[in-house]
C-alpha cells in the first residue's frame, strides 16, 4: 500500500485503500484506532448497524465515514470543506458505488444548524488546538437520537457536558479518543466491565 494511503480495515470494503490528500490540518485516524472504535461499536449495539444514520462531522480523507458505510450503516454523511478532500472523498465514494454515502461541501456548525433527521452516531474528529469541541457540544442534542453515540478525538483529555457519558477511552500516542452516549441510561464505564476495552 502506497505510503500516503490508510486502508478500510473491516466490512464490506475491507482493504480498500483511502487516499490520503495534501490537505490542511488533514489527521485520519489510523487503522488500530478504527478496528477499536468499531469492536466498542459492535459491542453497544449488538453488531447490528444496519438501520443506523450516521453523521462524520469533519470527514477529511472520510476513514471514519467509510469504515462506517463498510460495516452496513443505512446512511452516512460526511461533512468537508477543503476542496482538494472533497474531491477525494467523492472519487472513492463513487469508485465503492457506496451510494448511502452523502458528501457535503461546507462548514460543521451550518450542517449542525440546519440538519433535520437525527443521527445514530456522529463521529466528532475536528481540527485540533481549534477550540472546535466547546463550539459544537451545545448544538448536538437537536440532532441526536435517544441514546446516540458520540465519537470523539481529541489532543487533550476530553471534557464533555452533563448530558453524556463516557462507554470507553483510551490513548493512541498524543491523540484521546473516546466514545459517549447521549442521555445514556445503562452501559457505562463502571457498569460494562465485560465489553472489549481494545481491538
Amino acid at each position: 500500500m502506497k505510503k500516503n494511503a490508510i486502508r478500510i480495515v473491516g466490512g464490506q470494503y475491507r482493504r480498500t485503500p483511502i487516499p490520503v490528500v495534501d490537505a490542511t490540518s488533514l489527521r485520519p485516524t489510523p487503522d488500530r484506532v478504527r478496528e477499536t472504535l468499531f469492536n466498542w461499536l459492535r459491542y453497544f449495539w449488538a453488531d447490528d448497524f444496519s438501520n443506523k444514520r450516521v453523521l462524520d462531522l469533519f470527514a477529511g480523507t472520510g476513514a471514519l465515514g467509510f469504515e462506517a458505510a463498510s460495516n452496513g450503516v443505512a446512511f452516512v454523511q460526511m461533512v468537508e470543506k477543503d476542496p482538494t478532500a472533497i474531491t477525494a472523498l467523492r472519487a472513492l465514494r463513487n469508485k465503492l458505488q457506496a451510494h448511502h454515502v452523502r458528501i457535503h461541501a461546507g462548514d460543521a456548525m451550518h450542517v449542525l444548524e440546519r440538519a433535520d433527521h437525527p443521527f445514530d452516531l456522529i463521529f466528532l474528529d475536528p481540527p485540533f488546538h481549534q477550540g472546535w469541541l466547546d463550539k459544537i457540544w451545545n448544538q448536538l442534542p437537536t440532532i441526536l437520537s435517544p441514546d446516540a453515540l458520540i465519537y470523539v478525538e481529541s489532543e487533550s483529555p476530553i471534557v464533555f457536558p452533563a448530558n453524556f457519558a463516557s462507554l470507553r477511552q483510551q490513548k493512541a500516542g498524543h491523540v484521546h479518543f473516546q466514545l459517549l452516549e447521549f442521555a445514556a441510561t445503562a452501559k457505562t464505564d463502571n457498569n460494562a466491565d465485560n465489553a472489549p476495552d481494545s481491538a
